[in-house]
């Protein structure tokens, strides 16, 4: 069976992601066999595995920096939100229900021998397992349901718990103080180490106040960890990626909607050079941009009225009519067409008149489409037609089926090797059911050149897509900064001491 070691973090984006992450990578390097392990996870940023099942991201990041292919095994419950006081729940990577909270946390507990089932089956496997916490472990109200979130996790895989707060938002020692006073004294055995993360300055100014944290809590400060860029996905909306930024050479709006998913489709075209990606969630900041985007959504009615609301649709259909490129993906693409018809009542129910820019229809089905595929465009005309005969690949989740007569690539279902067509064109407005669509230099890449092209700039003053080989290297800038600001001869001994 493998060592634990568990992050757990102060609040929500105290950075517990990629501080498991880059002890995934470190122990990596160190010639251990290490698989990340999220027992739940709320994200609206998932992922497909090679066998077609649905997954959180942030354990595929942390599964890439590992060097190991990522399984629904670390990650075997997912909570996908669909309104404020619901969610989809997904079980090893298929749908399980949708419940209010209330109803799940109900039922949260009988789902403890599945949890269990797939953290054993990695144990079995792997050296060690990091395991990522959600929120913090002093929410005393929750604390009767937290099963297999927090310390409930911690107990049940015998894991030692390093504790993270987050100094870039201030009152970094009352967070760490503050949670450890909070927790309850066989929780409080477990925190080996406590560190803080997204420093800025001078770590020397820091160490009165560490050492009178050490002695408060009698726990040892093992890290303190620098505010680094990195080009590393992120999740949801607490992204830094979806705050304002300024209007490069060739600018692209992606619409903010309230449910957006899979904002990671946009991470290529967001390293390219010369190129912006502007999220916008209100008419004023639409600019002149020379792509719009509709991205992924949660809920492709409910987004689809609020875009009417919101005077965005209005916005988007005048840039169309005036020859603007606009491209649609997932729930983005459903928008696009003349209808939108839930029979079913999947996520709204009814029937929404479309934005009538593709002529297509969407009908909600029952069952989950969960796929990963391969494509090649069409020949494509207009704003796209450099991208005629690009290959991508990338993965497909929705609960729409969508009629399309003028389908915009040929695709193989990698899963069950099934050939198809999917998405739609119509002058300079596309859209396709394939997230990672614009992951390749021969999709992005091209793409971003001949918008260049269309408003007379040279191609050549922008980038390329980052490749394969770059995102590795993130890994490694990850895993430096973890070696050179955390004590890791320390944390090897907590990890192979376990409790």
């Amino acid at each position: 069976m493998a060592n634990a070691i568990m992050i757990q973090g102060t609040m929500s984006n105290a950075g517990k992601s990629l501080i498991a992450a880059g002890l995934c990578r470190v122990f990596r390097q160190d010639g251990l066999r290490v698989a990340p392990f999220k027992a739940q996870n709320m994200a609206l940023n998932s992922f497909i595995t090679k066998e077609g099942l649905e997954m959180g991201r942030a354990q595929v990041v942390q599964a890439e920096a590992a060097g190991v292919e990522p399984s629904v095994l670390m990650n075997p419950i997912l909570l996908k939100p669909t309104s404020d006081m619901g969610s989809q729940v997904i079980v090893n990577g298929e749908v399980y229900a949708q419940l209010s909270a209330r109803d799940y946390f109900r039922v949260k507990k009988t789902l403890m021998p599945q949890v269990m089932q797939a953290y054993n089956a990695l144990s079995e496997a792997y050296d060690a397992i990091v395991i990522e916490g959600a929120g913090s472990p002093a929410e005393i109200n929750l604390k009767n349901a937290d099963v297999f979130v927090n310390m409930g996790m911690a107990k049940a895989a015998k894991a030692p718990v390093l504790l993270v707060g987050d100094i870039d938002r201030g009152g970094v020692f009352a967070q760490l103080f503050g949670t450890v006073a909070l927790l309850d004294p066989d929780e409080r055995a477990l925190v080996k180490g406590l560190v803080i993360n997204k420093f800025r300055g001078d770590e020397s100014i820091l160490m009165p106040g560490l050492k009178q944290l050490e002695d408060l809590t009698g726990i040892p400060v093992v890290g303190v960890v620098p505010y680094v860029h990195l080009d590393i996905d992120d999740e949801d909306s607490l992204s830094e990626r979806l705050r304002d930024k300024a209007a490069a050479l060739v600018d692209i709006a992606v619409i903010r909607l309230p449910r957006l998913s899979n904002f990671t489709d946009f991470r290529s075209l967001e390293a390219i050079d010369g190129v912006s990606v502007r999220y916008i969630s209100s008419p004023r900041a639409f600019g002149e941009p020379d792509l719009v985007i509709l991205p992924g959504t949660k809920n492709t009615m409910a987004d689809l009225l609020w875009l009417r609301q919101s005077g965005l649709e209005a916005k988007i259909l005048r840039y169309a009519d005036g020859g603007g490129a606009v491209f649609g993906i997932c729930g983005g693409y459903q928008m696009l067409g003349k209808t939108v018809r839930d029979p079913h009542g999947t996520e709204h129910g009814g029937t929404l008149r479309g934005m009538g820019l593709l002529p297509v229809e969407t009908v909600f089905a029952e069952q989950k489409t969960r796929t990963r595929a391969e494509g090649r465009f069409k020949n494509l005309s207009g704003a796209f037609a450099a991208l005629s005969g690009a290959a991508f690949s990338g993965y497909e989740i929705h609960m729409g089926q969508t009629e399309s007569k003028v389908p915009v690539a040929d695709i193989t279902d990698t899963v069950t090797g099934a050939s198809r067509q999917d998405g739609a064109c119509s002058g300079n407005v596309c859209g396709c059911y394939v997230h990672g669509v614009f992951d390749s230099d021969a999709v992005a890449g091209t793409l971003v050149r001949a918008l260049a092209e269309r408003k007379g700039i040279d191609p050549k003053l922008l980038g390329t897509v980052s490749g394969e080989a770059y995102r590795q290297q993130q890994y490694d800038l990850l895993a430096k900064t973890i070696r050179e600001h955390m004590d890791m001869r320390a944390i090897h001994r907590i990890l192979k001491e376990g409790i």
